[in-house]
C-alpha cells in the first residue's frame, strides 16, 4: 500500500510539473517577410525554444502584410527584410493603408539579394543599367545584353514583398516593372519559374537559393551588390518575448541563421 501511494504521488508530481511547464510556455506570433522566416526563424526555432521556452508561430505573408498585421494587433512583431521606412511603404503598397503607431526596428542580421537566370542562359554578368532595362521593359530581348535571341520574361514577387521593393529602389531607381511581369506569391515559385523559362530573370535572397534543391534550378548572375537588413518590427518597445528572440539570434543563435 505504501509503495502504491508513493507511486501515485510520483505520478501526481510529474503531472504537476508537466502542466506547470505548459502553463509557463510562451507563444510569440511573428508575421511578415518569408526571408526572415526561412533564413532565421525556422532554422533556429527549436534551439530558441530550448534556450528560452518560446514557441514561435510564423506566418510568411510578406513584409507589408506582416506590418499590417502588427498594426492590427494580429501578431507580436512583424518580420521585415528592408529598412523601416521602406517596410511602411510596402504596407501601403500591399494594403493601401498607412502604418500608424510608434514602430521600432530591431535588426538581427543582413541579407544579400542575387539576380537569377535560367541555367541555359549564357549571360553571367549584368551592370545596373542593364538590370534596370531588363526589368522595366526598356530592354526586351536577351541578345541586347549578350544573351540568346529570346524575349525577356521578368519574374517577381507580389507588391507586399520587401525583396521586390529593395530591388526596385536600389537597381531600378524606383521605376515600374515592365507590364506583363510574372508576379508570384512565393520566392520558391519565383525560383521554379526562372528555372523553367529560358527567358526568365528574377531577384531573390541568397538564403532561398541555398535551400535544398534550389541552387541547381537557377544560375546566379554577377551584379552590383544588393543588400538589406533583416529585422523584427514592434509597436513601441519590444515585449519581453520578442526581446528574447532578438537577443537569441544576435547572440548564441547566430549559428542557426542560414547564409
Amino acid at each position: 500500500m505504501v509503495k502504491k501511494n508513493a507511486f501515485a504521488m510520483c505520478l501526481a508530481l510529474a503531472g504537476m510539473t508537466f502542466f506547470s511547464g505548459v502553463a509557463n510556455a510562451e507563444t510569440v506570433r511573428l508575421h511578415g517577410s518569408t526571408t526572415v522566416q526561412k533564413r532565421i526563424m525556422e532554422p533556429g526555432k527549436e534551439a530558441l525554444k530550448k534556450a528560452t521556452g518560446i514557441d514561435l508561430v510564423l506566418v510568411g505573408n510578406g513584409t507589408g502584410n506582416g506590418l499590417e498585421d502588427l498594426v492590427g494587433g494580429k501578431c507580436d512583431a512583424g518580420m521585415a527584410s528592408e529598412e523601416l521606412a521602406d517596410a511602411v511603404a510596402s504596407m501601403k503598397d500591399a494594403s493601401g493603408k498607412a502604418a500608424t503607431g510608434d514602430l521600432k526596428p530591431h535588426v538581427i542580421t543582413s541579407d544579400v539579394i542575387k539576380v537569377i537566370v535560367n541555367p541555359a542562359n549564357p549571360v553571367s554578368k549584368l551592370d545596373k543599367a542593364q538590370l534596370k532595362g531588363l526589368h522595366n521593359g526598356s530592354i526586351t530581348n536577351w541578345k541586347t545584353v549578350g544573351g540568346p535571341d529570346l524575349p525577356v520574361i521578368v519574374v517577381t514577387s507580389h507588391l507586399g514583398s520587401a525583396t521586390r521593393k529593395v530591388f526596385q529602389k536600389v537597381i531600378m531607381d524606383g521605376s515600374k516593372y515592365v507590364d506583363g511581369a510574372l508576379e508570384v506569391e512565393t520566392t520558391r515559385k519565383e525560383i521554379e519559374d526562372v528555372g523553367q523559362f529560358p527567358e526568365g530573370i528574377g531577384a531573390v535572397s541568397m538564403g532561398f537559393i541555398n535551400l535544398p534543391g534550389n541552387k541547381e534550378k537557377v544560375k546566379i548572375v554577377e551584379t552590383p551588390e544588393i543588400s538589406r537588413p533583416l529585422m523584427l518590427i514592434t509597436k513601441g518597445e519590444a515585449s519581453p518575448g520578442v526581446k528574447k528572440i532578438v537577443d537569441f539570434f544576435t547572440g548564441e543563435g547566430k549559428k542557426f541563421i542560414k547564409d
